[in-house]
């Protein structure tokens, strides 16, 4: 037979009619365990694959789910991204991953493209909504906020009290005797780097004896670590001797160029991180971090994704994990 084989030549192979292969491939719980087993070993014998797109149009949705990510280089988004695709995988779906690089018009691009291919929901960590995901549920594509709080009568959300990880950060640097503390990270529009800063903020505004400054960058990467640490290195009489980095990459950049500048990590400048990403612990200088459950929030959000797409009665929730301090040589 030449070409691809097709759900007739199962059929014929196996011995059934073309409705059991359908059935055996679309409603297997139909079909006595015996006829599957020999509709599976003609699939195998032949090499069949079948073509979902025709079954796709049909059904109005594809087996896929979009996941529009800030940053796909932070090993946080990967580790988020394989929780999301666990609990996809267990549902037989696949995951589409979308790197916005912090950029309003790629988040809306990404939207419109996965509006386009009929992916079945969308988790996403929004710059900017422009009424996009407002059109995205118009269409009847569900959409999870994940690492930020949503509306509870529009959508669902996964998050971490971000306010807490600044207090617990914070709480820890003065306890261990910091009076001058700055805060990297930024921008500030972003709602977890604002949370992490006012968090922080309230445990400094509660004391006489603490400063608390700002360090804004322009995104949260090594990149902008290391430009922030450089600045911090060429004052040294005004160098705080503390920081709080709005996440571990931003962290590791300021270690690095602290250490390359010639000052001591924790004795000159202690430093917090955020997120707890596997680097974190592996860095010259082991870094103190705030954790966040990665995998577990992007599980969770998936879960709640599928939820919605099959409970005719659904109602959003918010899940809220809380964070966690990790100490190490940092500070």
């Amino acid at each position: 037979m030449g070409g691809a084989p097709n759900i007739r030549e199962v059929a014929l192979r196996a011995g059934v009619s073309v409705g059991t292969v359908s059935n055996v491939l679309n409603r297997p719980e139909l079909v006595a365990e015996p006829t599957r087993e020999r509709v599976y070993a003609a699939i195998a014998e032949l090499g069949f694959v079948r073509n979902d797109s025709a079954r796709q149009l049909r059904v109005g949705r594809s087996r896929t789910l979009g996941l529009v990510v800030l940053d796909v280089a932070n090993p946080f988004f990967t580790d988020v991204a394989r929780g999301v695709e666990d609990a996809a995988n267990q549902h037989g779906l696949a995951v589409i991953l979308c790197n916005t690089d912090e950029d309003p018009v790629k988040e809306a691009s990404h939207l419109d493209l996965l509006a386009e291919m009929r992916v079945q929901g969308v988790l996403i960590n929004p710059i900017d909504t422009d009424g996009r995901i407002a059109a995205l549920r118009d269409r009847g594509i569900p959409v999870v906020l994940f690492d930020r709080r949503g509306d509870p009568a529009r959508e669902c959300s996964v998050a971490v009290d971000d306010v807490l990880g600044g207090r617990l950060a914070a709480t820890h640097l003065i306890e261990t005797g910091h009076r001058t503390i700055q805060f990297v990270g930024g921008p500030l529009t972003l709602q977890q780097v604002q949370e992490r800063y006012e968090g922080a903020s309230a445990v400094v505004a509660a004391r006489d004896d603490v400063e608390l400054t700002v360090l804004t960058t322009t995104a949260l990467n090594v990149a902008a670590g290391r430009a922030a640490g450089d600045r911090l290195a060429a004052d040294r009489d005004v160098l705080p001797s503390a920081v709080f980095c709005a996440n571990d990459l931003v962290a590791l950049g300021v270690l690095q160029a602290l250490t390359h500048a010639g000052l001591r990590v924790p004795h000159d400048v202690a430093i917090v991180g955020y997120d707890d990403i596997d680097f974190a612990a592996a860095a010259a200088v082991p870094l103190s971090s705030v954790r966040q459950p990665r995998q577990q929030l992007g599980r969770t959000a998936a879960e709640l994704l599928l939820a919605e797409t099959t409970e005719q009665e659904h109602e959003h929730r918010q899940v809220v994990f809380e964070p966690e301090l990790i100490v190490r040589d940092s500070s």
